[in-house]
């Protein structure tokens, strides 16, 4: 092979092998940066056939419906922890720091965090939908089959024991 030749190999070698390291090295870093949708039954149960679960200390988000009776503050912080529920299992959720205003008991919420064991949650952001009518494909689906009582309702039933 004459020398030509042997330094357009070499050439196209190096090119094709950093390439393919930085096409390996990007997706290495999207891997670590994925953030999966779980429901309560399916971080207690598993999703598929193989039944695979979130290990401890992974990053996902999580929705479902926030359990009556269930958010406990502290009083000398913004620490707040409630249970979530769909149709299964219940998970418990940690945040500390301000929830949105449309937070509350009975309502539809996502959480993103890290898990910290089986059942717990360590979130980092909370979120609740904008609206009675909204919900996010993915959350809409995994959340068929469970009562969302419009805010409306919820104020409707609570003054019928009140009487002017």
């Amino acid at each position: 092979m004459n020398p030509r030749r042997q330094k357009r190999l070499v050439a196209v070698t190096a090119f094709v092998l950093l390439l393919g390291g930085a096409i390996g090295a990007m997706l290495y870093a999207l891997q670590q940066n994925i953030d999966l949708f779980y429901t309560p039954s399916q971080l207690i149960d598993g999703i598929g056939d193989k039944k695979v679960k979130p290990e401890v200390g992974q990053r996902l988000r999580i929705g479902g419906m926030v359990v009556k009776g269930s958010v406990r503050r502290a009083p000398d912080s913004l620490k707040v922890s409630f249970d979530l529920v769909d149709t299964g299992p219940i998970v418990t959720v940690e945040y500390e720091g301000i929830l949105p205003d449309l937070f509350r008991e009975g309502q539809g919420i996502v959480a993103q965090g890290v898990l910290v064991d089986k059942t717990t949650i360590l979130a980092s952001e909370v979120l609740a939908k904008h609206d009675e009518e909204y919900m996010p494909p993915e959350v809409a689906e995994a959340m068929k089959g469970i009562k969302h009582v419009p805010p409306s309702q919820l104020y409707k039933e609570s003054d019928k024991g009140q009487q002017p």
